[in-house]
Formats: structure tokens, C-alpha cells, sequence
């Protein structure tokens, strides 16, 4: 029997996925030691231009998401699925060429410019999928993401040992010129067709969505949950030495940590996904927000890395439910004619939210400690699953989203 093409679709995606986030999630341990070599010297300088390079391609992302994902609802998803890719292991590639930190900070500026793997992907099972089955599509998505970023820096860290920190570049750069030889099996059904709406600007648009103010809602969700993921994530090997001084081996105690939250993400997505069918993804998104600021207040309270392990794994599940049902919410209250452009709006929401939660995070914990930085999180997080109550869950018919 013959695969329907959006399954056959989405299992390409998925695997293109997680091919992608196996190279990808191999960057992030061996930034520092790579910045390190092309010649910054001291820990405050090279944590200050890992931040800059971090950073280069949230900002850049953010700014044309909106472009590209107007240009997808003009010309097609798959084009612009192999532009990101393809741009994506190019670039890769060229950073392990770099000669200095101002041409790597230069390299993921356009990394972010051309790039937006993700984005494109979503869009294309967005608009692919059947509704009442986009809730488990993007849960399955998002399982091969996190599934490829645990492999990630456990193949990448070894193997950067063996043939050097630019090679491992060019390893990530291959990694991803495989995933994009994968999409190009992809097979494109529905096409886009000149209406009125693709000539509208973008005041009109958001003049004309049916859940207006529901959409906007969601873009706030979206910021503040990256914001809240970015603000903790990046200094919990900081968090883990300060509860456990005495540990020794402190490289594994945090990867055992940090696999908790992707491992729990791996194991409930897909249940989460079938839920969203069921009950609507603008209800999982409220209750995942619930979840998540409920257990961020016990993690600044932990006295042993195996406490803050098991509040990482509920938090996993969590975001198992938020990050896909952000994306399902959208896709349910959003006319096909401009999901593309509404799309780009919302991963703008997440880049700059993560681009903000990286750079006030850490000033954050500087100023209060992880203690008050894990309750304001959670108060945030609290405070926007109210907000996502009253103008996305109450602003919906309380039937499956039309």
C-alpha cells in the first residue's frame, strides 16, 4: 500500500531533521575551544564572543524570517526548505575556514540571513499535513530535532578530538548538505496560487486574520517561552558546580542533566502530538505553559544535581507539548494564503526570544542568583499561560480549532 504523500513528506522531514541537528547540536561544546584558537584569550573574553557569535544569528534570523516565509507563500515551501539547507551546510563549512572571531561573528550573521531550516520545515508539514492530524506531524518533527541534538555532542565531542575543531565544521557543513540531498525527495502538493492575498502588505493581512488578537497572543507565548529557555539553559553547568562544589567529574553530571529535559521531549512528543488532535493544540499550549512555570519555581530550590535532573525531565515534557502546539495553534487559526508570512512572524518571536533570554539571562543570575532567576522565569511563564487563557484558549470555539 502506497504511503500517502504528506506522511511520505513528513517522515522525509524527519529525518532530514535529524541529520541536521546531529551536525548542529555538535557546535555548540566546541565553540568556546574554537574561539579560543583563532586567538581570544581569557574566560570572560571568550564567553563574551560566544555570546556575540550566538547572537549574530538570533538577530539576523529574526529579521528575515518574516521575508522568507512570504516568499514561501509566493513561490512554494520546498524552494525555499532547499535555499535554508543548502545555505545552512555552506556556511557550516566556510566557519571552519574562518581566520578570526570578527569573520565568525561575520559568517553567522549571514548564516541567519540565508538560513532558517526549521521555519521552512514547519511550513511545509504545516500546510501539507491534514488539520487533524498536524498536532501529532509536528510532535514527530519536533522528536526527531531533539532525538538528533542528544546524538549531537555526543558524537561531536569525541570525534572534535580526533581531527580538530575546523574539520568538525566541516563534518556539521556535510551533515547538513546530506540532510538537504534528503528534502529533495520531497514532493510538494500543494503549490501556491495567485490570490489576492499574496499582493496584500502585511497590515492587511493581520487586518484580515480570523484570531487576530489569538495570533498576536501566541507570538507573545512564543517570545516569552524562548526568552524563559534561554534565560536558564546556557549557565546550568554554572548552576550545577554551584549545588554540587565537590563534584568531580562535572562534564558528565551536566550532560546527564541537560539529556534529562531532551530525553523526556523524545518520549512524550509524539502522546502530546495525539492529544493536540484530540483536544485541541491552543489547550496542550496551555496547560505545557502551565507545567513549565509550576516546575521552574523547585529548580531554584534543588540541593543535588539528581533533584534538578528529574525537574529538567518534567520540564522536557513540557516542552514536548509547548513548542509543537505553538506551532499546530497557528496552523489551525491561520488561512492558507498567508501561513507562510504568519509563520515568519512567530519564529522572529522565538529568535529575538532567545536572542533577549541569552543576553539578560546571564546578567539576570549575576545580579539576583539562579534562585530568583528560576521564580521569575516561572512567574513569567505562569503570567503567559493567563494571558494565552483569556486570548487564545477562550478566544476559540470550544470545539476541535476550525
Amino acid at each position: 500500500m502506497r504511503m500517502e504523500a504528506w506522511k511520505r513528506n513528513l517522515w522525509i522531514c524527519c529525518i532530514a531533521s535529524f541529520i541536521v541537528s546531529v551536525g548542529m547540536s555538535q557546535m555548540a561544546p566546541i565553540l568556546p575551544l574554537y574561539i579560543e584558537e583563532l586567538g581570544v584569550e581569557g574566560a570572560d573574553d571568550i564567553a563574551r564572543w560566544v555570546g556575540i557569535v550566538f547572537g549574530c544569528n538570533f538577530v539576523s534570523l529574526a529579521i528575515f524570517s518574516p521575508i522568507w516565509g512570504r516568499l514561501a507563500d509566493k513561490y512554494g515551501k520546498k524552494p525555499m526548505i532547499l535555499r535554508a539547507t543548502g545555505w545552512l551546510g555552506i556556511i557550516m563549512i566556510a566557519l571552519g575556514f574562518a581566520q578570526s572571531v570578527w569573520q565568525l561573528a561575520g559568517l553567522r550573521l549571514l548564516q541567519g540571513a540565508m538560513s532558517g531550516f526549521q521555519s521552512a520545515v514547519i511550513l511545509l508539514i504545516a500546510a501539507e499535513t491534514p488539520k487533524e492530524k498536524s498536532g501529532w506531524a509536528m510532535s514527530m518533527f519536533f522528536a526527531a530535532q531533539v532525538t538528533g541534538g542528544l546524538f549531537g555532542p555526543v558524537f561531536g565531542g569525541g570525534l572534535s578530538e580526533l581531527i580538530g575543531y575546523r574539520h568538525s565544521f566541516f563534518l556539521i557543513g556535510s551533515l547538513c548538505l546530506l540532510g538537504c540531498f534528503a528534502l529533495t525527495f520531497l514532493h510538494e502538493t500543494k503549490r501556491p496560487v495567485p490570490t489576492a492575498t499574496a499582493g496584500k502588505s502585511t497590515r492587511e493581512t493581520f487586518a484580515d486574520l480570523p484570531y487576530r488578537t489569538a495570533t498576536l497572543a501566541v507570538f507573545l507565548t512564543t517570545f516569552l517561552m524562548h526568552f524563559s529557555i534561554s534565560c536558564i539553559q546556557p549557565m546550568l553547568t554554572v548552576y550545577i558546580a554551584e549545588v554540587a562544589p565537590d563534584t568531580e567529574h562535572l562534564a558528565v553530571v551536566s550532560g546527564f542533566v541537560f539529556s534529562c529535559s531532551g530525553l523526556a521531549s523524545m518520549m512524550f512528543a509524539s502522546r502530546l502530538g495525539h492529544l493536540s488532535d484530540t483536544v485541541g493544540a491552543h489547550r496542550v499550549l496551555l496547560g505545557s505553559l502551565t507545567l513549565a512555570g509550576l516546575v521552574s519555581f523547585p529548580q531554584g530550590l534543588v540541593t543535588t544535581p539528581l533533584e534538578l535532573g528529574v525537574l529538567r525531565f518534567i520540564h522536557g515534557i513540557a516542552m514536548a507539548g509547548l513548542i509543537p502546539a505553538t506551532n499546530d495553534t497557528i496552523r489551525q487559526m491561520t488561512p492558507s494564503s498567508c501561513l507562510g508570512r504568519i509563520y515568519g512572524f512567530n519564529q522572529s518571536a522565538q529568535f529575538i526570544g532567545m536572542f533577549t533570554g541569552a543576553f539578560f539571562g546571564g546578567e539576570l543570575i549575576a545580579q539576583i542568583g539562579f534562585a530568583r532567576t528560576f521564580f521569575i522565569v516561572g512567574a513569567l511563564l505562569l503570567a503567559c499561560a493567563a494571558w494565552c487563557k483569556t486570548r487564545v484558549v477562550d478566544a476559540l470555539p470550544t470545539s476541535r480549532t476550525a
